[in-house]
């Protein structure tokens, strides 16, 4: 008689928080393909891309452990909880890494800015096929009914398919149903910031920081902003390596010379 075939670990991550409604939904999205191991922060963390803790102790927090679901709080940011998962927690290396599901969009450039796609990026880093995932609506209490539908239709092509080396993959939803799924490109555009300027009890000083995203190609159909903003999925594979390989000859013929 053969041995039963070992469920695959999934490392399950994210930056708004151990109990933001997202990452619960994210869990429900792949509890059915393997043995859950969810290691988020303890409260929310966006914005902080790949950032990592090293003035202070992270601490780690033992939420929850029973059958094929394994839930710890972790005082540190997404990507200190990918390490933490990897180096002192998890029995071994998972077999993927999924993160989210994110309130908020993480499209065009705010994939550098986003600690959604820093911990998708880590797992990258080390070998571990691995996605982002985002639904486009701030609201705390957000639907994600669909988020949940088609995502779990790519986390199945996921598992059959694999993924390249040095890529991740970048899953943004539309805020309303979804018509279908589109592999794409990330948009060019920035963030515009502005900074509200504002006093505190004592008459200090301090800034709040707003701003809007400024689409420089709202009409490009291969895009992932025209995606989510026109009622699709968007799939963006997202590399680690940001050489501009296509400049690597023209450089080498600078004059790099340096006179006395």
């Amino acid at each position: 008689m053969s041995e039963a075939k070992e469920k695959p670990i999934i490392l399950v991550t994210n930056d708004d928080g151990l109990n933001a409604k997202g990452i619960k939904a994210l869990v429900a999205m792949v509890k059915d393909f393997g043995d859950i191991y969810v290691v988020a922060p303890n409260r929310t963390n966006s914005g902080k891309s790949n950032s990592i803790t090293v003035e202070v102790p992270i601490r780690i927090k033992k939420v929850r452990d029973e059958e094929n679901l394994h839930i710890y709080s972790c005082k540190g940011t997404p990507v200190d909880c990918v390490k933490l998962a990897l180096n002192k927690i998890l029995p071994k290396k998972p077999d993927f890494l999924v993160s989210g599901i994110n309130h908020g969009a993480n499209t065009s450039v705010s994939v550098l800015y986003s600690g959604t796609m820093g911990a998708a990026i880590e797992g990258c880093i080390n070998g571990i096929p691995s996605i982002g995932f985002s639904l486009n609506v701030f609201d705390a209490d957000a639907d994600f009914t669909q988020s949940v539908k088609y995502g779990r239709k790519i986390f199945a092509n996921l598992l059959q398919n694999g993924i390249a080396a040095g890529v991740c993959l970048n899953v943004n939803f539309p805020k309303d149903e979804i018509k279908g799924i589109r592999v794409c490109r990330q948009a060019a555009g920035r963030w515009n910031e502005e900074f509200d300027h504002r006093q505190d009890p004592f008459g200090g000083d301090y800034y709040w920081l707003t701003g809007h995203f400024k689409n420089a190609e709202p009409h490009n159909e291969e895009t992932d902003e025209w995606a989510i903003k026109n009622g699709y999925a968007s799939v963006v594979p997202t590399q680690i390596d940001m050489t501009a390989h296509d400049l690597l000859e023209n450089l080498k013929k600078w004059n790099y010379e340096v006179q006395d």
